[in-house]
Formats: C-alpha cells, sequence, structure tokens
C-alpha cells in the first residue's frame, strides 16, 4: 500500500487528460465493477464501469496494452483512467460527457482540479450548483458549473 506522502506526490505530477500506456491486470466483475490497470506509477489505475461498454465482451481484457487518459485523482491513493480508443468506451460516451461532466478541465493538475466538499452522490443540478458556489468553485470563465471545472 502507497502512503500519503507517496501518493500526494505521485499524484502532483499528473494532469487531467494527460495519457499514460497501461496494461489491465484484472477484470474482476465483467459488466459490473470496472478494470484495473498497471500505468507505472506507485499507485495503480482503475477504469470504471461508467466508462466502459455496455456489453462486458468489449471489454480490454487482462493483458491488453492501451493508451488511458488521467479521468481523476482525490485522495483515494489510485488513478481513475478513462480509456483512449473508443472501442474500450461506451457506446454514448459523447452524449453522457455533455450531460455529467460539462466544462470539464483538460490539462489541469489534478490536485488542483478538486475541492472538498460535501458534494451530493446523486446528481441534483440545483444541489451540487449550491455546493460549489458555497466553496468558491468557478469555471475560468467565471460561471459556476455543476461538476470540478478548472478553479479559479
Amino acid at each position: 500500500m502507497v502512503g500519503v506522502e507517496e501518493w500526494i506526490q505521485a499524484r502532483r505530477g499528473l494532469r487531467l487528460g494527460q495519457r499514460l500506456s497501461g496494461t489491465v491486470t484484472a477484470v474482476p466483475n465483467p459488466g459490473a465493477t470496472g478494470i484495473f490497470i498497471d500505468i507505472g506509477l506507485p499507485v495503480g489505475g482503475f477504469v470504471d464501469v461508467l466508462l466502459l461498454p455496455a456489453p462486458a465482451e468489449r471489454w480490454p481484457t487482462v493483458g491488453t496494452v492501451a493508451e488511458f487518459e488521467v479521468w481523476w485523482a482525490d485522495a483515494r491513493p489510485q488513478v481513475r483512467l478513462k480509456p483512449v480508443e473508443r472501442q474500450f468506451l461506451r457506446e454514448d460516451f459523447d452524449e453522457w460527457l455533455a450531460q455529467w461532466r460539462p466544462c470539464w478541465p483538460e490539462n489541469v493538475p489534478v490536485d488542483q482540479a478538486w475541492v472538498e466538499a460535501d458534494v451530493p452522490t446523486r446528481r441534483d443540478a440545483d444541489e451540487v450548483e449550491e455546493t460549489l458556489r458555497a466553496a468558491g468553485a468557478t469555471s475560468t470563465r467565471g460561471e459556476v458549473c455543476t461538476v470540478p471545472c478548472a478553479w479559479t
């Protein structure tokens, strides 16, 4: 297990949207959980089931080497990833992204891209916007986003 300080140092070197080559190491519950990726860092990577195609037969299998983008990293010692290859993404990815992550930043250090606030687990735009506004979060365009943006 990686210590807190080691994880903080590793996280500082990551940027949202940064591409990493990785190897699929585990697919524990095809169609239900997600996949684990070795990205050559002291912590592993993980692709959430929400980003993967609905038929698990289209998921990359153990041993598959592919490109991934840094999707998220927070206090948990794990890098959340998004597959670069469209064949490994959910079929409606672009529509899903527009609905759930509008104005999502790219090329922002991950340790600057999130705030510690009680964001509801269920996406209720009014609640999320209120929480982010209370935390002082605005996009680089000065607007309050309903998801984490490039914080000012």
